[in-house]
């Protein structure tokens, strides 16, 4: 018998970077129920992002923030020209260093051991910028740790935003159905915003913290949750989460916590 046979995994990834998380919750037994809660778009004015992309020449250091800025943002640039050969190329992650692999961006710098901002600036490579120029490629929005830190250090930093992230529109009613039957056995998130993202979709009502569907939530709360950073999990205890799990980076990490816990459940 596999490790997560009969058990109900929500993923709540845009729609276009889920595939390889199913498959590993497949290939253990667990059946993978897709709920995007994070659709990625375009940006509405992208004269900026042309801008820089246009002086790439006069930066040392691009910094990629995610992998759908590593998909845009080299897609963009590449539309246009071709990366600086003496441009340094960092990612936040695994997950997007090996997205750069892909598109065949090599020697890339990227911290082994964490996918934040605090293990990318941990890296020796990065203790020494002052008077450099860095451009980080991201969402627009987001955490300031990384832009406030290398400027601290000596850096000059601008940010090339290529993507925005919006809640997408769809029925709710199905996935309320397999909750409220038992059919989810687990969550598996690797943001802040999905999950608020998430709780907002199926019926709680953000601004002031009331739920429409009232008990039909409860479900949710008692949901198992897996998540690859201390962040995202405090923000889920905080939202009601019940059971939250931290894991290791990737989609690895997150399988075989939930294989590790679904060990403990069967043998007490």
């Amino acid at each position: 018998m596999k490790p997560l046979e009969g058990l109900g995994v929500l993923i709540t990834r845009p729609a276009r970077q889920n595939a390889n998380l199913a498959r590993l919750v497949r290939e253990a037994g667990g059946e993978a129920i897709l709920f995007p809660t994070l659709e990625i778009a375009g940006i509405d004015d992208s004269a900026p992002l042309y801008a820089i992309m246009a002086r790439l020449e006069q930066f040392g250091l691009a910094i990629f923030i995610s992998p759908n800025a590593v998909e845009k943002g080299i897609a963009l640039i590449r539309s246009t020209r071709a990366l600086p050969p003496a441009l340094k190329i960092a990612a936040i992650g695994q997950g997007s260093a090996d997205a750069l692999a892909r598109l065949g961006v090599a020697q890339v710098l990227a911290a082994r051991g964490g996918n934040d901002s605090e293990a990318l600036l941990a890296l020796p490579e990065l203790q020494q910028v002052a008077n450099s120029r860095v451009v980080i490629f991201r969402g627009v929005g987001g955490r300031e740790t990384l832009k406030q830190e290398l400027t601290r250090r000596g850096a000059e930093v601008v940010y090339a935003e290529c993507y925005r992230r919006r809640m997408p529109e769809c029925d709710p009613a199905p996935l309320l159905a397999l909750g409220e039957t038992g059919k989810i056995g687990a969550i598996a998130t690797t943001s802040t915003e999905s999950l608020r993202n998430l709780r907002i979709m199926l019926g709680e009502n953000s601004r002031n913290g009331h739920k429409r569907n009232g008990h039909r939530l409860e479900w949710l709360n008692r949901t198992p949750l897996f998540a690859p950073h201390p962040r995202i999990a405090a923000a889920a205890h905080e939202a009601g989460w019940e059971k939250v799990f931290v894991t290791a980076p990737g989609d690895d990490g997150l399988v075989n916590s939930m294989i590790e816990w679904r060990n403990r459940e069967k043998h007490g």
